[in-house]
């Protein structure tokens, strides 16, 4: 099941878990940044929402809201 994701770089404080646990890559490290570089490579598996400390990402799996 496909996911989208998003970042609200307002709340992220770049602490790079997302970077590091998301198995399919989705997120990387640009600069002082942390930004969603692949979105079509998400699975909609959670890992990230449910580690990210900042509440700063939303996943929405499927197509469907959450």
């Amino acid at each position: 099941m496909a996911g989208s994701v998003e970042l609200d770089p307002g709340r992220c404080k770049r602490c790079d878990i997302c970077v590091e646990f998301c198995p399919k890559g989705v997120f990387v490290r640009d600069g002082a940044e942390v930004r969603v570089a692949r979105p079509d490579d998400c699975s909609g598996c959670l890992i990230c929402e449910l580690l990210c400390p900042d509440h700063a990402l939303r996943v929405t799996k499927g197509g469907e809201g959450r």
